[in-house]
């Protein structure tokens, strides 16, 4: 009888897990479906003429045609590159520079002018002078990605600090915890979720501004300078393909990269609820 009870347990038990897994799956479809049926009607309704606002089939077709044909995923990964470069050294000297203002007074007082006024200026702004310091190609654009990415990074570092709780800080120290173990036990964890906000804030930051320093650097490839050209010659298709691909490169990144660092450090201390 009691194995008899267990089994319609693990069945019922297994059954819901299954239901809770479709509708996860149903929530994440929907909003898709939606723009895409919008998208269908007002491609086939004529508003806008038909090369410029492709139906969803001609934008597959043209993902599918550029991927196979090797154009697109040449274009993705030289963008990735430029991408991973820049946000590499936004994410260690933003940290570091954030890290290092929330915790020395000294340093928040000379660093935080700086960091505020260069934060508002628009990102783009400063790519003629990346371009006349350190010429056209990769090396300008990685910096100029690293330089505009690092300001969210910055604050929300220096926010975290700021923002980890005295008790944390006072009982650590009453238990004869040194600055090291205070550093890596209490001020790192505390802050951690913020420093994850800043990261995510600063890949969209730098998403932005290397789509568009792609065609200013005369760079041969990215998916920048894919979406630019094709606008010349109004293949509607091809820039949507591209957008499609940044989109795609985005949500891998949130997904396997982002989230799977949140499970593992603030999720799985309690510190935010998954």
């Amino acid at each position: 009888m009691q194995d008899a009870v267990t089994t319609i347990a693990i069945a019922d038990a297994g059954e819901s897990r299954g239901a809770e897994r479709w509708r996860l799956v149903a929530r994440n479809i929907f909003p898709f479906a939606v723009v895409g049926s919008i998208w269908e009607i007002v491609a086939w309704a004529g508003i806008f003429p038909h090369r410029l606002f492709p139906p969803l089939e001609e934008v597959a077709v043209s993902f599918v045609n550029l991927t196979i044909s090797g154009i697109l995923p040449h274009h993705a990964i030289e963008t990735i590159l430029r991408l991973l470069g820049g946000f590499a050294l936004a994410a260690i000297f933003g940290t570091t520079i954030g890290v290092l203002m929330g915790r020395s007074r000294r340093a928040e007082d000379i660093l935080l002018p700086l960091v505020s006024i260069g934060a508002p200026i628009p990102g783009l702004a400063y790519a003629p002078l990346f371009l006349l310091w350190f010429g056209l190609g990769n090396f300008s654009s990685v910096l100029l990605v690293g330089f505009v990415s690092a300001f969210p990074i910055i604050f929300n570092s220096w926010t975290g600090v700021k923002a980890v709780k005295e008790i944390w800080v006072r009982s650590a120290q009453s238990m004869g915890a040194d600055d090291k173990r205070l550093f890596r036990y209490v001020i790192l964890p505390g802050a951690l979720p913020y420093i994850l906000t800043g990261l995510r804030l600063g890949l969209a930051q730098a998403w932005r501004i290397l789509v568009a320093v792609e065609m200013l650097a005369a760079v041969p490839w990215g998916l920048g300078w894919l979406i630019f050209g094709a606008r010349k010659f109004l293949n509607t298709d091809a820039m949507l393909a591209g957008i499609a691909v940044i989109a795609i490169i985005g949500i891998v990144l949130e997904k396997y990269v982002f989230q799977k660092i949140e499970n593992y450090t603030v999720v799985r201390w309690g510190m935010v609820k998954s």
